[in-house]
């Protein structure tokens, strides 16, 4: 082991890397981030992504990984891994830092940096040993010299925090800088000597008045963190992992002719490009055993359109398009590994396309111009890898015209994303998800990281990047667990997920209050083994969930403008949470899949106060239902759909007059919504069912008085009535 001092450099090899940041495991004492920053040549990062730390586990080169926290041997240590073969030729240094939360480096005992190799030899320590008033520190930094690496004890420190140290090295900070200037000089590049005067009150020491070396160093996780998709094409794969590769079909031609790919093509879905020259209409179908036109491939007035489509081949029998075009085109038919990359840098396109996604599960940011009249209609559905032999099965993320600029979610790849129609330019960006995890905390006597809901009064990363952090639970089998608000007084969305799960009642999640009772949550059931719903509905700081189940789970919270603005017709599939931010309406619900017996209820949730009402329940039925969306004027409404992942559904706004007059007498069945427009009558509720109800709703549509068939008559003035029931209904007016 070589333990050096602050100034000191050292050769690593240039291989795979193991940092630990280790401090003794005293209760009390302030907690200590990790972190790397990979800088360029002049010191500087490229943007936000050189940054890595637990809520950004990852760099798009996968050269640094931020892999979680380990305890052992009375000492606490948070763990980075540098592949050092992997940093990009641009990027000179690799910074080793640390925050400091809930006080000064002078309160954290014991701090000391390591490297290792892959088979735990120690190559470096430093122990630092004139922390003061310090909030953040550099502790160290791989850097390239005559093409060897070196690592050397940097100990710089600084008063104004994370935020100082990361404005110096070129992050932009949303909160801008506050406090003293760096206590020490900024860092000199690698190919400088650092005088031991400049930067080390003790410099000149020899190695051992650094203190004793401890003989054990908590171990990392088990599960590393996955890396997020690159960010350019030179940083992913050479080819996508799936599909098989061939060579690509290419036919030109000059008005309308057939396309006919007669070297057989290898099992699985094909990418078709067409390129044309000109502003006319442009039509490719593909033909079917009788040589009749089958389906549509593209359809499209671009001018000099160039776009890609995803096709299925038939078996048994070549490949054949009719292109409809009276100008030059081009058809070429392509592996899958020549779909473009999405990364975490915005990928623009115009009209139809196929794009590949590597990377761990992401938010997908989508923009779309609209078209040239503004009002043009945009589809993008997602292809996972694990069921492209079925092109039917896929989940439609986007279905919308007009303008758009908006964020859905994406499982972990490789997927494709296929743009099915867009007349306009459009833009995707990935956002991977954070990885971090309060049970790792748990494990280690830490409180689990939550943001500062201000961006104030905290000095570490959390108050930093204000509103980026995530929390994510996992585990296995049952367990009672709390989940931390990190939005204190908001609610937050949880992306749910219980792989291998069986969709029905024996799959729950519970919420527990403090005497220990129970109330339902979350249902296989009736929510399917995944999607989306809301946590900390009134905006708790806490809340205490028992989750049943047998196998492994994951609980992602979420910020709650992860949900999808909900302004006209919208379709979807699963559970999902909309966020809707007009008055008071009525809304169709109408369940648009074909399976039987497949529930769908939608719901009204208002913050700030937590309470929701039913939309409607289509009670598996396929008829459309007419229910009302309640808003309270001082908060937020959600629209919460409860589904099985399977059910795809349809919701539509409805004005107050969409509800039928109530007459005489009225028959109906099921859910809906009827209005009493005149005087005060009296009102008589008969039904085929046990279960029937109707509520008047006030000028909120919140249902404020409860009506039963089991008695009456009774009295009722103008106003909006909402029918519950399991069969038919009549309600009949007397004078």
């Amino acid at each position: 082991m070589t333990n050096i001092t602050k100034g000191a450099n050292v050769p690593v090899p240039a291989g795979a890397l193991r940092v630990a940041v280790c401090r003794l495991s005293v209760p009390g004492t302030p907690l200590v981030d990790a972190s790397a920053l990979l800088l360029d040549a002049g010191g500087k990062v490229r943007g936000d992504a050189d940054l890595v730390f637990y809520n950004q586990p990852a760099h798009p080169s996968g050269a640094v990984r931020h892999t979680g926290a380990g305890q052992g041997g009375g000492m606490l240590a948070e763990w980075l891994e540098v592949d050092l073969p992997r940093v990009e030729p641009g990027m000179q240094r690799v910074l080793i830092a640390g925050s400091c939360d809930g006080g000064v480096f002078g309160q954290v005992p014991g701090l000391y940096v390591q490297v290792l190799t892959a088979e735990g030899a120690v190559v470096a320590h430093y122990t630092v040993t004139d922390a003061t008033s310090e909030t953040a520190f550099v502790l160290g930094e791989f850097y390239r010299r005559n093409g060897l690496w070196k690592f050397r004890a940097v100990g710089q420190g600084y008063d104004s925090g994370l935020a100082g140290l990361a404005t110096d090295f070129g992050i932009a900070v949303q909160d801008g800088r506050s406090g003293s200037e760096p206590v020490a000089p900024a860092v000199p590049p690698a190919a400088a000597p650092v005088p031991n005067t400049a930067v080390s009150k003790t410099a000149g020491l020899p190695p051992s008045s650094a203190g004793p070396v401890p003989q054990a160093v908590p171990g990392p996780p088990a599960h590393p963190a996955p890396a997020p998709v690159a960010p350019a094409a030179a940083m992913v794969p050479d080819r996508l992992p799936i599909g098989t590769d061939f060579v690509p079909h290419v036919q030109s031609g000059f008005g309308n002719g057939v396309v006919a790919v007669e070297a057989p093509l290898p099992p699985g879905p094909v990418i078709v490009e067409a390129r044309i020259e000109g502003d006319d209409y442009l039509l490719v179908e593909t033909l079917d055993r009788r040589n009749k036109k089958d389906d549509i491939v593209f359809n499209t007035e671009l001018p000099d359109f160039h776009g890609r489509a995803l096709v299925q081949p038939p078996q048994g029998r070549p490949l054949r398009l009719n292109v409809d075009y009276p100008g030059a085109w081009t058809i070429t038919v392509l592996p899958l590994s020549s779909a473009r990359r999405l990364g975490t840098r915005e990928l623009t396109g115009r009209g139809a396309d196929v794009v590949a996604y590597t990377g761990a599960a992401a938010d997908v940011t989508v923009r779309f111009d609209g078209g040239a009249d503004r009002g043009q209609w945009f589809l993008m559905n997602c292809h996972e890898a694990a069921h492209l032999d079925d092109l039917d099965r896929h989940d439609m993320l986007v279905n919308e015209t007009g303008r758009l600029a908006q964020t859905v979610p994406v499982p972990d790849g490789p997927l494709l994303l296929v743009v099915e129609n867009a007349e306009g330019d459009w833009g995707l960006t990935a956002r991977p998800l954070p990885v971090h995890t309060p049970s790792t905390d748990q494990e280690t006597g830490e409180a689990p990281r939550t943001p500062a809901p201000d961006g104030k009064g905290g000095t570490g990363l959390r108050a930093l990047f204000k509103g980026r952090p995530t929390s994510v639970y996992e585990g296995r089998g049952e367990k009672t667990i709390t989940l931390v608000n990190p939005w204190p007084g908001r609610p937050a969305l949880v992306r749910y997920d219980f792989p291998r799960a069986e969709a029905d009642y024996r799959l729950e999640v519970k919420n527990v209050d403090e005497y220990g009772d129970e109330s339902e949550w979350l249902t296989g059931g009736e929510c399917g083994t995944r999607g989306v719903s809301v946590a900390f509905r009134a905006g708790q700081a806490e809340q205490t969930v028992r989750v049943r189940h047998t196998g492994e789970w994951t609980l992602r919270l979420l910020p709650e403008e992860e949900a999808p603005l909900l302004t006209g017709p919208v379709e979807g599939k699963g559970s999902a949470v909309l966020r809707y931010q007009g008055p008071p309406t009525l809304m169709t619900v109408r369940r648009t899949s074909l399976g039987k017996d497949e529930r769908l209820v939608a719901l009204s949730l208002n913050h700030p106060y937590g309470k929701w009402t039913n939309i409607a329940d289509t009670n598996r039925r396929r008829r459309p239902v007419l229910g009302p969306v309640w808003v309270d004027p001082g908060g937020s409404c959600f629209v919460v759909v409860k589904a099985v992942q399977g059910t795809k559904w349809r919701l539509e706004p409805e004005p107050l007059s969409a509800a039928p007059v109530l007459g005489a007498r009225t028959h109906g069945g099921w859910y809906g919504v009827v209005r009493h427009d005149g005087p005060e009558r009296e009102l008589v509720i008969a039904g085929s069912s046990g279960v029937i109800h109707v509520f008047e709703l006030d000028e909120n549509l919140f249902p404020y008085r409860k009506i039963t068939a089991s008695s009456g008559p009774y009295r009722i003035s103008s106003s909006l009535l909402h029918v519950r029931s399991l069969g038919d209904w009549t309600l009949e007016l007397r004078d």
